[in-house]
């Protein structure tokens, strides 16, 4: 028995040969079979991230405009931000993330109302944020005015590309300037209708979506404003067209982000 036992596996070593010859047989066909492609991945692109608008009527506002609390990424975004309305209202915003926000060109004066109001642009680039994320205005000069303050984050969105801004004459399509991008870009465009009344409509096209809007007044009246924003792949010009009802005016931004290189 123990002799029958030590002679088997000698015997079966042609088999043994024959599976290994099978096995890399098997595993050469496994190898040469096409393999699924991964895809590289996309590289970073600026998007959006958290927003909001705090409309303030007219001679019952609190002395200090107060956005709702964001949720913003904890650093690499950069934030657009306005205020609106009177001109004696000369405060820069400030949060509670230690950014400095600082103007963007100058103050846009409304047509048709003596200088007693305007359009100011504020941005921080490359700014922290984070959870409970709070942005404010003061307003010595007119505590009671109103005041629309509109808030953006673009995240990764460190690198501005390119700003177009102008004041559309009175119309129903209302046409901004155009921004020129190197690649994909964020785009956040800005509408700040001059007409007078309550109720009015702005409509984006050009695939603009709107992520915020304050067109329907309080009966003490407003600043009316409406934020849009679309994504881009690829180099390019880009403008927004607006269709306004009532008829009336508007100072147009818009900004153009990306991520830096």
């Amino acid at each position: 028995m123990r002799l029958a036992l030590m002679t088997r596996p000698v015997s079966l070593l042609p088999l043994a040969g024959a599976l290994v010859v099978l096995l890399l047989v098997a595993c050469g066909n496994q190898h040469d079979a096409a393999q699924p492609t991964v895809p590289p991945p996309d590289p970073a692109s600026a998007t959006l991230g958290a927003h909001t608008l705090v409309g303030q009527e007219d001679g019952s506002a609190a002395a200090v405009a107060r956005a709702l609390p964001l949720a913003t990424a904890d650093s690499g975004s950069s934030f657009i931000a306005f205020s609106a309305g009177y001109a004696l209202n000369t405060s820069t915003p400030s949060d509670n993330k230690d950014n400095q926000w600082l103007r963007y060109g100058d103050p846009v004066v409304y047509a048709g109302y003596g200088g007693r109001f305007d359009v100011k642009a504020y941005l921080v680039q490359g700014g922290q944020g984070g959870t409970n994320h709070l942005v404010s205005i003061e307003k010595p000069g007119e505590p009671a005015g109103e005041l629309t303050m509109p808030v953006v984050e673009i995240r990764n969105g460190a690198r501005l590309v390119d700003v177009a801004q102008n004041y559309a004459p009175t119309g129903t399509r209302l046409a901004s300037g155009s921004v020129t991008t190197d690649g994909p870009a964020l785009l956040v465009a800005f509408w700040w209708g001059d007409g007078g009344g309550l109720h009015h409509t702005a409509v984006p096209d050009n695939g603009f979506t709107v992520i915020e809007q304050f067109t329907d007044l309080p009966p003490g009246s407003a600043v009316q404003c409406v934020v849009a924003a679309r994504e881009v792949a690829a180099a390019g010009n880009y403008s927004v067209t607006w269709s306004t009802t009532p008829a009336q005016g508007a100072p147009l931004w818009v900004f153009a982000f990306a991520p830096p290189r």
